[in-house]
């Protein structure tokens, strides 16, 4: 039995995570449904949806599931390029919810290319909602330049908020919650702190050290 699912794919910050796993064995397949897909041109022709099907049949080539091996795909609008061709190839498929095994392993695998792009550790495992739009607007927010090509752009909320005017200024920081959006590490209390002040639906504030 083979499970396909995705992650990442409500994240705005990096591409999509693509998951193929046998679970008898537990022989893992992914890919990386590149971010570049996601700008305006490429995004409005769908093209992430076929790069879906590339990823699936590079992994089918080395795990060659039978024509009669049950193959469980992912319900999400991320697999209708692919839903397409394992039908017109005559696979076994259904859709379904995809549970574990697979859905921890590719989760954990989006995590892992999320920190490789930047994001800090921190930021995303150890907090409930870390791929919540506003969160990681915040991240982007501090190191604008650096970070813009990393988000997807295609989407109408990137061009509502990707764009916005800024602030930047310091200030003592007031509490010790905070960790630096350039470098992670946590910001002391009474530090001196740089911030990128903008505003969407409510007032944001970007926090890094001063010297980062």
């Amino acid at each position: 039995m083979i499970q396909i699912d995705d992650a990442g794919s409500g994240s705005l910050v990096g591409g999509t995570c693509i998951g193929i796993l046998r679970v008898e064995t537990g022989e893992y397949k992914f890919g990386i449904v590149p971010v570049e897909l996601y700008k305006p041109r490429s995004f409005k022709k769908k093209e992430y949806l076929e790069k879906v099907v590339h990823i699936v049949k590079d992994a089918f080539s080395t795990m060659n599931p039978g024509k009669k091996e049950k193959i469980f795909v992912c319900r999400g609008y991320m697999f209708d390029c692919l839903r397409k061709w394992l039908t017109e190839n005559s696979y076994n498929w259904e859709s379904s919810v995809i549970q574990d095994p697979l859905q921890t392993l590719v989760e954990n695998t989006f995590e892992d290319y999320a920190i490789s792009l930047g994001l800090p550790d921190q930021y995303i495992r150890y907090t409930k909602y870390p791929f919540h739009f506003h969160r990681l607007l915040k991240w982007v927010y501090a190191d604008y330049e650096n970070r813009k090509d990393l988000c997807k752009q295609g989407w109408s909320s990137w061009q509502k908020y990707g764009n916005l005017e800024t602030k930047v200024f310091y200030e003592k920081a007031a509490s010790s919650r905070y960790c630096c959006l350039i470098c992670g590490k946590d910001i002391k209390r009474g530090s001196l702190v740089r911030v990128v002040q903008y505003i969407t639906t409510t007032l944001n504030k970007a926090y890094t050290h001063a010297n980062c």
